[in-house]
C-alpha cells in the first residue's frame, strides 16, 4: 500500500512540475520524461537480467549454509542474549527459537528463510499475547530488531554493485557491517527503555559490550589507515571474510554429510526465480523515479535540501545518496530503486553511488516489516513500534554517512 502511494506520488508530482516548466516555455520537459520511461525500462531489464548471474551464484552459497547449519548455530550462539531481551515470554515458549532462526537468517542475508520463521514467531509470541489486537512487548522488541536490518553478508547490495560496474563491489561490507550494527543496537536500547528492560543486566552487558567492543576496535584501526591504505585494506579485508564465509559453510556441510553441490544447486535455482519476479518491480520503480527526475521534480527538492545544508554550514555532498535515505523507511523496493538510479546517475563507485548503498544496507524497511508481522496476526494497536522503528533508521543512516566519510572521502 505504501509503495502504491509513493509511486502515484511521483507520477502526480512529476506532471505538476512538468506543467509548470512547459507554461513558462521549457518545451522540451515531457519529451524529456516520455525518452525517461523507454531508458529507465531498458535499464531495469538490464539491471535484472544481469543480476540472475550473480544472485544465483550466492543464493546457492546460502543455502549450503542453511543446509549445513550455520542458521542454527548463529542461533545457538545469540540465544542467551536474545532471551533476557524477551522477558514476558515463558522459558519454554517455541517462540524463542523461531525468533532467534529469523534473526540468524537476517544476518546471513537469507530473506526466503527469515520471512517464514518471523511470521511464525509473530504468531507463537501471539499465543502468549493477552490483548490481541494490541501488539506485545516481546513483539514489537522482535519488530525494531527486524527493521533496523542487522546484516553480515549483504547479498543484494553487492550485487546490484556488481551489475552497475562497480570496481571493487565488496567495498562497502565493513561500513554496512559498523551502520547496521549501530541501527540494531540504537533500536534495542531505546526499545528496551520504553519497555524498562534492564540493560545492566550482566548477559546483556558482556554481549552488547563485547560486540561494541570488537566494533569499536574496527573502527580505531581503520581511522588510523591513510585513504589509500583505508581504501586497500578494507577491500582486502571484507573479501577474506566473504571467502572465509564461503569456506565455512560448504566446511560445515561437508562435515554433516550434506550433500554440497546439490544443496546449492538448491539455492541457485531460488536465487534465479528471484532474479525474474523483480523485473516487474524494478522496472515499476524506476520508471517512477525516472519521470520524478526528468520532471525535474527531484532536483528541486534536493537543490533546496542542500542549499539548506550548505547555508548552514556543513558539507553537502551526501545529499546527492538522500533519496535512498529517505525511501528507505517507507519501501525497500523504493529505496532500492533510488540506489540504482544514484548509481546510474553519479557511477557506483562515486561517492554518492557508495554511500546509497552503504545506507541501504544500514536498516531496514520498517512500515513494510510492521504491516506484514502485525497484519498476519491482526495486530491494530502497534504502540511503540514505529518511533522505535524510525529511532534505529535514523541512527543507521547517519552513522552510514558518517561512515562514508571515513572510507570513502
Amino acid at each position: 500500500m505504501v509503495l502504491n502511494y509513493i509511486w502515484v506520488f511521483f507520477f502526480v508530482v512529476a506532471f505538476i512540475v512538468a506543467v509548470i516548466r512547459f507554461c513558462l516555455g521549457d518545451t522540451s520537459v515531457f519529451n524529456d520524461i516520455i525518452s525517461s520511461t523507454f531508458d529507465m525500462s531498458k535499464t531495469g531489464f538490464e539491471i535484472s537480467l544481469g543480476l540472475t548471474g550473480v544472485l544465483t551464484l550466492w543464493m546457492g552459497i546460502m543455502k549450503i549454509g542453511e543446509k549445513g547449519g550455520a542458521v542454527r548455530l548463529m542461533s545457538w550462539v545469540i540465544s542467551p542474549f536474545f532471551r533476557k531481551l524477551f522477558p514476558d515470554l515463558p522459558k519454554d515458549s517455541p517462540a524463542y527459537g523461531s525468533i532467534m532462526m529469523n534473526l540468524a537468517a537476517n544476518m546471513l542475508g537469507l530473506d526466503n528463510a527469515a520471512t517464514p520463521m518471523g511470521l511464525k514467531a509473530m504468531a507463537e509470541m501471539q499465543e502468549h499475547n493477552k490483548k490481541k489486537d494490541t501488539a506485545s512487548n516481546s513483539q514489537i522488541m522482535f519488530l525494531v530488531l527486524n527493521t533496523s536490518g542487522l546484516t553480515i553478508v549483504p547479498v543484494s547490495i553487492m550485487v546490484y554493485r556488481a551489475q552497475m560496474g562497480a570496481a571493487n563491489p565488496t567495498d562497502i561490507f565493513i561500513p554496512i557491517l559498523v551502520a547496521t550494527y549501530c541501527s540494531t543496537l540504537v533500536g534495542m536500547i531505546v526499545t528496551s527503555l520504553y519497555q524498562k528492560i534492564n540493560l545492566f543486566d550482566k548477559t546483556i552487558m558482556a554481549y552488547v559490550v563485547g560486540t561494541t567492543i570488537l566494533i569499536g576496535g574496527l573502527i580505531w584501526y581503520f581511522t588510523s589507515l591513510s585513504k589509500e591504505e583505508l581504501a586497500s585494506v578494507s577491500g582486502i579485508v571484507s573479501n577474506v571474510i566473504l571467502f572465509g564465509i564461503i569456506i565455512l559453510f560448504i566446511s560445515m556441510a561437508s562435515f554433516k554429510k550434506i550433500n554440497v553441490y546439490n544443496a546449492f544447486i538448491d539455492g541457485a535455482k531460488d536465487g534465479f526465480k528471484i532474479a525474474i519476479k523483480i523485473i516487474p518491480y524494478l522496472i515499476a520503480i524506476l520508471v517512477a523515479i525516472g519521470v520524478f527526475r526528468a520532471s525535474g521534480a527531484m532536483d528541486y527538492i534536493i537543490s533546496g535540501i542542500r542549499n539548506i545544508v550548505e547555508l548552514s554550514g556543513f558539507d553537502s555532498k551526501w545529499i546527492d545518496a538522500l533519496p535512498t535515505a529517505l525511501m528507505k523507511p517507507l519501501s525497500g523496493s523504493g529505496a532500492r530503486g533510488m540506489m540504482v538510479d544514484t548509481m546510474k546517475e553519479f557511477g557506483a563507485d562515486s561517492f554518492a553511488g557508495r554511500l546509497a548503498s552503504t545506507v541501504q544496507g544500514a536498516t531496514d524497511t520498517t512500515f513494510y516489516i510492521i504491516a506484514l508481522y502485525f497484519g498476519s496476526v491482526g495486530i491494530k494497536n502497534t504502540r511503540h513500534a514505529i518511533p522505535c522503528g524510525l529511532v534505529a533508521d535514523f541512527a543507521g543512516i547517519i552513522v552510514a554517512i558518517m561512515l562514508a566519510y571515513l572510507f570513502f572521502i
